[in-house]
Formats: C-alpha cells, structure tokens, sequence
C-alpha cells in the first residue's frame, strides 16, 4: 500500500503524463489547445489557493502567526490574480507575417513619406553611427532621417552632415524623450510633404532595410495607428554575461516579445514600446503628439490612440537590433522606470477603473501588467523572507503536511511549467527565469509605493548605453542586500539544526517545506549576487556567429574559406593566413566588397583581421550585419551548454 507522501504524487505524475500524451501531437498556434493547457493551469491554480485559505492559515486573530500568515496568503492570491489574468492572454497568439506579405507595397505607385525619428540624449558616437548607418539604409524610396538631440551636442550635429541626415535640437529638455519627439512633430508639420508615417528609434537601435516595407504593409488597415516590432538584441544582458550564459539562454526580454506581445495582439492590446515602431502621422496628430504625462510615454501613447479609433498591432519579426542594458544600474534603473510609467497610467485618467473608452479586455489587459509589478515583486520579496520567520520567530506561513503541499502544489507547479515551457519552446528554467525580478524587486516594490502615492512629478531616468566596461565592477549595493536575505535564510536553517534551542513553529513535517523553500532561496540569491559581480566586456564591436563563404587575399594569393564570426570591425576567419602577423589582407564579402584588414592573431585553424578604420566602410558592414541575416546571443535554452556555463562560471 502506498504511503501517503506517494499517494501525494499521483496527481502531478498524471499531469505530466497527459501532456507527455497530448502535447506532441498539437500545434502551438492553436487557440483551442492553448485554452485548454491554460485553462488547467487556471483550476490548479485556484484549487491551489482554496486548499491554502481553507486549511493552512490559522483562524483570523491579532496573533503574529495569523497576522503574517493571512498578509503572506493575501499576497499568494493577488499573484494568483496576475497569473490568472497571464494563462487568460497567453491562451491565444497571432502572427501577422502572412498579413504582411499579404499587403506588401498595398500603397501601389505611391510610396508613403516616412520620416525616421532617432532621439538620443547621451549616447557615444560609435552607439549613433551605427544607428544613423542603418536607418540611412532602410530600403524606402521616400525617406527622411531624423537625429533628435537633447545632449544638444555640436560633433552630432557635425556627424550628421557627414552621414547625410538631418538634425534636430532644442533649448530644453522638457518632458525627456517624449518633448524631444514632439518638438521634432512642430517640425515636420512645416514640412512639404508632410510625413505619412514615422518610424520611432532609440539611439541604440539599429534597423533592419527592410523594417519600412515589413511595418508599412500592416497599414494597409485604416483603423491601424501604430505598428510594434519586437526588439533583439545584439549582445548579453547583464544576467547572461555576468553568469557567462550568453551562448545557452535567452535575454530576458525574450519571452515578453517573442510570446507574450503577440497573445496581447490576439487579444487586440499589444501596445506600443517605445522603439522599432511605425506610427501614423495622422493618428498621431489626431492625439496631440507623444502623451507627456507618464514616464512610459509609449504605453500611453496607445492608449491615447485607442481613444480615437486606432488599434495597435505587432509584427512579430526581428526588424531591429538594439543594445540590451549593459550594466545592473542601467538594467534596474529602465525597469523601475516602465514600473513606475505603468502606475502612473494605472492611477491617470485612462485608468482601468476609470470611465473611458477603453473596453473590458484593454481594462483586463492594464491590470495584468499593474499586478505583475505590484503584486509579482513584492509576493516574491515576501518568499525570501517567510524562512526566516519560520527559523528564527517559530511564525509558520503553511501550517500543512508534507503530502498535502505535494499534493495541491505539485500539480499546479508542473502544470505552469509545462504550458510555459510547450508554448515557448523551452524559455522558461526555473530559478534562473526569477533571477530577472529578483534584481528588480527592490526597486520595483518602491517605485509601486511611490507611483500610487505621488503619480506625478518624476523625472526620466535615462538608460545609459556605451562607456567603459573593460573593469570588473561589484554592486555592493545591491550584493549586501541579497546577502543580507541569503544570511537570513541560510543563517536560520543552520542555528535551527546546530542550536540547543530554537523557536521553531508548530508545522510538522511541513519543516521539510520550509527546508526546501530555503534552499531554492539559498540557490536563487547565490546567482543573483553572481549576478551582481560585473565582469569585463573588452570588444568594441558585438561579434556574429556565421559561417559564410568568402575569399581572402593574402600575399597575393586569393583563396575561398569561410567565416567564423564577424563584427563591424573585424572577423575570424577559418583556416591559415600565410603570411606574418601585422600584413595586410583583403577580405572579398558579400554585399560588401572588398574589405581591407590586419592579421592580428594566428590560431589553430583560425585567423583574425581587424579592419581597416574607414566610415564609409563600417556603415557598409554594419547594414550588412544588420539585416536579419545574423543573430546575437539565442532565442532558445540549451541545457546542456547552459549546466556547462554556470559550473564554468561557479568554478572562476
């Protein structure tokens, strides 16, 4: 006969067992399955919440015990609610690729004048040469580029006339990037001809030639104000470099923009990000230009477009290459700002409870994203604290067997797993994924207190791009807070098995629970610090993985090999140069031309030129490198690269 911890497991192998059955036999993309897989998820997860309200909290009272473990349940339920509302938008997506195609150059003999607009504030010149190189490319036949700077900086504007753009600046930096956009509207509005459509740029991104066509082609429905694209990224985040993961697991922003903004745009409330986007002149003039009244104008701003009729849609194909925050102060500093932007739109005039136009699934939808900044961030700060209540106070937060948690836990944890993980091909690896908003909950439980508080008056915080990464850099800051939670959970564990005496609670073998939740808090924390160790980053240019043919001439002597990766200022090349460290070689790439370099190192079975310092040149190379043709980092895990990463990474 079983034993009661066994019996515990039936329904979590059952669950694992019909998706093992089902899922290989379905197709991703299909609503019915989807609503299905998150419609399960949903019912695990409230039968979840009821056996937790029902018979693992003590009665209400003025207890500490019952005081923290109804506040901690509460917390439980509002996540519950996030996620909910999450298994709700994730059971549809939508690809408008077809669509796309479908009405590609729908304008006939006409093309649309659209302007570029690049607003930039501080980057380097290197950052907006490359920008500027590869908007300039863009294959539109009407097409102005905008430089909008704020850093109001003459060796840009000066950079500009050389690269044959156009340059804009003001006398202030009102509103940040939304006035800099809007001064450039007062602009164009005294233009002939006027813009029929803009696309909207960050100083770091880099389009792709043929972004225009691909996002025009969605205009194609009058009703269609603004067009999205997803944004990629051409180097590490500070998650995959600081670990050294880059190889084996995707940038965190991944499963947002691959997954989740294009079951938001099945649902008809993908929203605007900021940069890679398209929006209609007139739609945009319609709603006064940028909404100056947030810190997340983008989100906003599509909310303003709904109000007049206009939808906004997502073209979920990489269009863009742009640089992911480099450093863990960059990384915190723009997510607080997209927490605080969201608070300020949910407490303004066209919030979810507000009377607006929105309708019932745009309601649904901005409550999703306030609940995933507040309650998210603040139950998962809640999680690494509740150990230590138990440890050192005696408080238990889940007064319940060990087969009891098996038995409603499991099912619900395995089934979320699964449906996140079938979805997006395998995005989703526990404890890793939560390093992204452990770096984040501090800071994002802050900016929610602040924004319900005092919605207005908050500056834009900038996120910084470029500057010297050549050091490592310890965040201190951030690694004493970490360390102070990793003490407290670890610390308490240890004294409750070494100490004579310690005020342990009454959970019984549900110690065993507390004991495992201290673990994967003891695991979680060691990576984020490690996280929080910034190690060095020495290449000038990001380097692209390909293998390409080409020919090399070296000595005289041309002969075809091929490439083993390639950057804007260099490459490595398969196979023996010839000839001595420091000659001259010519590198004959295509869509290129002939490309004169350095040998600079000499390997076994592999060389390396760096190329030669000409402007003219790099633009070529970097429209080349930007052209959907090669891709930085990866858009999958690899698990057996990544358990090799992180054991190399431990082991430094």
């Amino acid at each position: 006969m079983l034993s009661p911890l066994a019996a515990a497991f039936g329904p979590t192998l059952l669950t694992a067992g019909l998706a093992l059955a089902v899922l290989p036999f379905c197709r991703r993309d299909d609503t019915a399955t989807r609503a299905v897989l998150f419609s399960i998820c949903a019912f695990l997860c409230w039968r979840y919440i009821a056996w937790r309200a029902g018979t693992t909290v003590p009665s209400p009272d003025f207890t500490l015990d019952a005081i923290c473990s109804w506040a901690f349940l509460l917390l439980e339920a509002a996540a519950a609610v996030s996620s909910t509302l999450s298994f709700l938008v994730l059971s549809r997506t939508r690809n408008r690729g077809t669509e796309a195609s479908a009405h590609d150059r729908w304008w006939g003999d006409e093309p649309p004048q659209v302007d570029v607009l690049i607003a930039t504030y501080n980057e380097e010149a290197e950052i907006l040469a490359r920008t500027i190189a590869g908007a300039a490319g863009i294959d539109h036949p009407r097409l102005r580029v905008w430089v909008l700077d704020d850093g109001r900086r003459d060796w840009l504007r000066d950079l500009c006339a050389e690269k044959g753009v156009s340059y804009l600046r003001r006398t202030d930096n009102a509103h940040a990037k939304a006035g800099n956009i809007n001064n450039a509207l007062r602009h164009l509005a005294t233009l002939e001809p006027l813009p029929d459509f803009l696309v909207v740029l960050d100083a770091d991104f880099v389009p792709h030639s043929n972004f225009a066509r691909r996002a025009l082609a969605l205009f194609h429905d009058p009703h269609v104000g603004l067009v999205q694209t997803p944004q990629h990224f051409f180097n590490p985040d500070p998650i995959q470099a600081n670990l050294q993961i880059g190889r084996a697991f995707p940038d965190e922003q991944r499963f947002f923009f691959d997954h989740a903004m294009a079951s938001r745009d099945a649902w008809g409330i993908a929203f605007c990000c900021g940069t890679s986007s398209a929006i209609r002149w007139n739609a945009l003039q319609e709603i006064g230009g940028f909404p100056t009244d947030s810190v997340t104008e983008d989100f906003l701003v599509t909310l303003r477009l709904k109000e007049k009729g206009y939808r906004t849609v997502y073209l979920n194909e990489r269009l863009s290459d742009g640089l992911a925050p480099e450093g863990l102060k960059e990384y915190v500093t723009q997510r607080s700002r997209w927490c605080l932007g969201l608070v300020q739109i949910v407490r303004g005039p066209l919030g979810p409870l507000r009377r607006n136009a929105l309708t019932l699934m745009d309601r649904l939808g901005l409550v999703d994203s306030f609940l995933y900044w507040a309650a998210t961030f603040t139950f998962r700060l809640a999680c690494f604290l509740s150990p230590p209540l138990y440890w050192f106070l005696g408080v238990t937060l889940v007064d319940a067997p060990l087969p009891e948690v098996v038995l409603y836990f499991g099912p619900y944890f395995l089934a979320v797993m699964i449906a996140l993980n079938w979805t997006t091909r395998g995005q989703v690896v526990p404890v890793l994924t939560d390093v992204g908003q452990m770096l984040t909950m501090f800071d994002a439980v802050r900016a929610v207190a602040t924004g319900l508080v005092k919605p207005r008056g908050h500056a834009f915080k900038v996120t910084a791009k470029g500057g010297d990464r050549g050091q490592i850099v310890v965040q201190w800051t951030m690694i004493k807070r970490f360390a102070w939670l990793l003490a407290l959970n670890l610390g308490g564990a240890l004294w409750n098995t070494l100490a004579d005496y310690a005020p342990t609670g009454s959970a019984g073998d549900g110690k065993w629970v507390v004991l495992f939740w201290t673990f994967y808090n003891v695991t979680a924390l060691l990576l984020a610090m490690a996280v929080c160790v910034e190690l060095p980053r020495h290449r000038r240019d990001e380097r692209f993985a390909t293998a390409e043919g080409v020919v090399v001439t070296a000595g005289g002597r041309p002969r075809r090999t091929r490439l083993l990766d390639l950057s804007a200022g260099g490459a490595k090349v398969r196979g023996t140069a010839g000839v001595p460290l420091g000659s001259e070689l010519v590198l004959d790439l295509p869509g290129v031309g002939a490309v004169p370099g350095t040998l600079m190192l000499q390997g076994d079975g592999f060389f390396t030129l760096r190329f030669a310092d000409d402007p003219a040149l790099r633009d070529r190379l970097v429209r080349k490198l930007h052209s959907d043709r090669y891709e930085g980092g990866t858009t999958r895990v690899r698990l057996g690269s990544l358990v090799a990463d992180l054991a190399s990474r431990a082991l430094r």
